[in-house]
């Protein structure tokens, strides 16, 4: 008998699409919505993981573009423990969508902390981006000065990029109580020091994150009107939870409800694309293959094996491609990932 199901493609049935293939060979997993051009300049912010897409893309030969470049003496790896070329601007990472918006916001002047700096030890650091000045700022007016022209490069980076790759990383994140300021990481593990009166916690729900996004997409849309956007899901788990539930809960509620918010950006607009990273890593048929020992940390063939997704709908010649993976298998594997200070927390626990 006919009906809906009857005759669809064998991408659309589990049996035929994943558990009848061998893992590595699941095919037709992803179809490009639109094409990125060789000259078209790319960003990338986000999450942890985003700091691989942006490498990946690099080592292919795309324009990724950045806009707020390392001094010229710094080697790569000085360079990253820095805050430079992790993403397109020096903002380290960017794990909630409310980060992403108040940091449009600051760039075009219309959004100013009350927090401009956090002190520890005489040293000054910025709470926005904690971790790109290892040791600090001497003064709170060099800070000042180094925070104005980062946001003068972000402001750059939405008004001139062609394509915006974007990883959601976490729903959890602390803000300020007085103005509502949402921090990368909580006060006190990188710098600052908590304060139960001054900071709370908040996993930001559903129509929180569909807001944010779809605000910052419309206002960006509106100052460069052929931007496009490329979304991600990180399949790297949360490091720690401090919502009360257990984290493996609390890791599939948070990536349940990213994985739904791009799902419906997606839906919703032709110039946005999603990129099933998360599923390729994370989806049970991979048998948890790609992830370190530690099984958060995704490893270096299985970023490989994601990319060769996406580079096989933007694909460059066979032998280009062949180099370029060659060249990223040996390039310098490590992502900085500010969660990962809460390790020590989970060691002290474990010592007990």
């Amino acid at each position: 008998m006919d009906n809906p199901y009857s005759g669809l493609p064998s991408r659309a049935y589990w049996r035929t699409g994943v558990a009848g293939k061998n893992h590595l060979e699941v095919s037709d997993l992803y179809r490009k919505k639109f094409s990125i051009r060789p000259t078209d300049a790319v960003a990338t912010a986000g999450s942890c993981f985003a700091q691989h897409i942006g490498r990946q893309m690099v080592e292919r030969g795309f324009a990724f573009k950045d806009f707020e470049p390392a001094p010229s003496y710094m080697q790569d790896d000085a360079a990253r423990s820095y805050g430079y070329k992790m993403y397109s601007a020096r903002f380290g990472n960017i794990y909630t969508v409310r980060q992403l918006k108040q940091l449009f916001l600051r760039a075009f002047g219309e959004f100013v902390p009350d927090e401009q700096y956090w002190e520890n030890d005489g040293r000054y650091y910025d709470p926005f981006r904690p971790s790109i000045e290892p040791g600090g700022y001497e003064t709170v007016d060099e800070l000042l000065a180094v925070q104005s022209g980062h946001l003068e490069a972000v402001k750059k980076m939405f008004t001139s990029a062609d394509v915006f790759v974007f990883t959601l990383g976490l729903t959890e994140g602390w803000i300020a109580n007085r103005d509502g300021s949402v921090f990368p990481t909580c006060p006190g593990t990188v710098a600052g020091t908590f304060d139960a009166e001054k900071y709370r916690f908040h996993s930001f729900t559903y129509p929180e994150i569909l807001e944010d996004f779809t605000y910052v997409i419309e206002r960006t849309r509106r100052i460069n009107p052929d931007i496009k956007f490329l979304l991600t899901v990180s399949p790297v788990p949360l490091t720690a939870t401090a919502s009360g539930e257990h984290i493996l809960s609390a890791n599939s509620y948070s990536k349940s409800v990213l994985r739904a918010v791009a799902g419906d950006l997606y839906n919703a607009y032709d110039f946005i694309d999603y990129f099933p990273s998360y599923e390729i890593i994370a989806a049970a048929s991979s048998r948890a293959m790609f992830y370190e020992p530690n099984m958060r940390s995704v490893t270096m063939h299985g970023v490989g094996h994601v990319m060769s997704y996406f580079f096989a709908e933007h694909q460059l010649t066979r032998a280009e491609s062949s180099k370029a993976r060659s060249r990223i298998l040996k390039s310098e594997s490590e992502v900085i990932c500010d969660e990962e200070r809460l390790d020590a927390s989970a060691a002290q626990v474990a010592g007990k």
